[in-house]
């Protein structure tokens, strides 16, 4: 007697558009898409109790990095010691208040509200076992839809290179002492991004509302085929709507047609800011340095040639490769990427299989570039011994962080099932069964 397959419901790929039935999988099974590999969905054992013990850690250690010092610098007996929050005090003290508020948001502020978000809603679906789904208030819905909103946003891991790049540079000037928040906040970023790991959208979602089914559709389709809409946020397919913007069947929010035109032009119009901003980023200094009671401004070139002939080849080439190479090869490949999209594709589905891969690994190593600005924030909030020694920031941070910002708003705006328009399915893909879901693999072991 063959078993028959239980099935999650089906969803639409994100990536390729391709309509598949996902089946109920095993603890430590992932499903990936059969057309571009993208994940579809992953589950790991004991969620409940492995994802609130690393959540509750995290926030302990988070407590212990903004309660203690956490750097201190010393030179010729004056002696400066910051707390983490000093950072953001010091650049809003500079009229820097919206760097201030960027790192204050991205390495404190979301990073907690995400942590406590995920505590909340994994010990409710804990509860499920014991309550109707469909008891499931509106409230929860939407406290899952800004959950994974916030999620890209989380720049802790970023924030702690920053830290060591910082250290690195400053070392040879004075004495740098680390401070009990220093180890705390090290842990915390280990946490963090376990934590985040470990999240998953499509099963986050199936523990509260489960997939509706939609007649209309079948495994194999896609978003060529013109008889549904995938719900951006928790995978539903939905029905076309014939007037207006419709609301989601499941997570109850604001469905967006597929129009990869028109966001194919916010897209370039985000870019193409992007691109602007890049200029007076690298042209006006990053930060000024005041030594003895003379002040003199570095730009982002001017800082690595320095730590280069100082022989601290490794964070120059850091440096050069997060706050030069990886701000412009992105903008060049987002261009090219949005270029060959805007223009008609052939049906061969490895060139869009390539093009994809591209622009996960640009999506990727976006955020990365953030390291400078981190960089100057920390030290600016260490390094103010008057007349003496003192860093302030320059007008460069500002566009800096706005080159990052747009290219990742860019790249997250931008719908990669642009690529796939002219691709036509292969018989495997084709198939109607509703469990073309290949391959299996166990998650490994942490």
């Amino acid at each position: 007697m063959v078993q028959e397959k239980r099935e999650a419901g089906m969803t639409g790929c994100e990536e390729c558009g391709l309509v598949v039935s996902l089946p109920v999988l095993e603890p430590g099974q992932r499903a990936n898409c059969p057309r571009c590999g993208h994940l579809l969905m992953k589950t790991i054992k004991h969620p409940q109790h492995r994802t609130l013990a690393y959540g509750i850690a995290s926030l302990i250690m988070l407590v212990l990095s903004v309660s203690f010092p956490f750097m201190s610098f010393s030179v010729q007996g004056i002696r400066q010691e910051i707390t983490l929050m000093h950072s953001a005090e010091m650049l809003n003290q500079f009229e820097n208040s919206l760097l201030a508020l960027l790192l204050l948001m991205t390495v404190v502020i979301l990073p907690a509200c995400y942590i406590s978000s995920v505590l909340y809603l994994y010990w409710l679906s804990g509860k499920h076992g014991k309550i109707e789904k469909d008891s499931v208030n509106h409230q929860v819905k939407q406290l899952c839809r800004l959950t994974l909103g916030i999620e890209p946003w989380l720049m802790v891991d970023v924030f702690l290179i920053g830290i060591l790049v910082s250290l690195i540079k400053i070392a040879a000037l004075a004495d740098v002492g680390l401070g009990m928040s220093f180890w705390a906040f090290c842990i915390y970023t280990v946490l963090v991004v376990k934590c985040v790991s470990m999240v998953d959208r499509t099963w986050l979602w199936l523990q509260f509302a489960p997939m509706v089914p939609l007649k209309e559709v079948k495994a194999g389709d896609s978003h060529d085929s013109l008889n549904h809409i995938a719900c951006h946020v928790c995978g539903q397919l939905n029905a076309v709507a014939e007037h207006g913007r419709a609301r989601c069947l499941r997570c109850h929010g604001t469905l967006h047609p597929y129009h990869p035109w028109k966001n194919l032009q916010y897209a370039w119009a985000l870019l193409l800011a992007s691109a602007v901003f890049f200029l007076p980023a690298n042209l006006y200094p990053m930060m000024y340095t005041v030594s003895l009671g003379k002040s003199e401004g570095s730009t982002i070139l001017e800082g690595v040639v320095l730590l280069w002939h100082h022989g601290s080849y490794p964070v120059a080439m850091v440096i050069f490769l997060a706050s030069v190479v990886i701000p412009l090869a992105k903008i060049f490949t987002l261009g090219w990427l949005f270029y060959t999209a805007g223009r008609s594709q052939s049906d061969e589905s490895w060139k869009a299989i390539r093009r994809l891969k591209l622009y996960r690994v640009t999506e990727f190593i976006g955020r990365w570039s953030m390291i400078d600005i981190f960089v100057v924030a920390l030290l600016v909030a260490l390094v103010q011994l008057q007349n003496l020694m003192a860093i302030y920031p320059g007008p460069a941070a500002l566009s800096f962080a706005s080159v990052v910002i747009l290219t990742m708003l860019s790249a997250m705006i931008f719908d990669p099932r642009i690529f796939w328009q002219h691709v036509k399915p292969e018989s495997k893909q084709d198939n109607q069964s509703g469990h073309d879901i290949s391959p299996f693999q166990k998650e490994p072991r942490s």
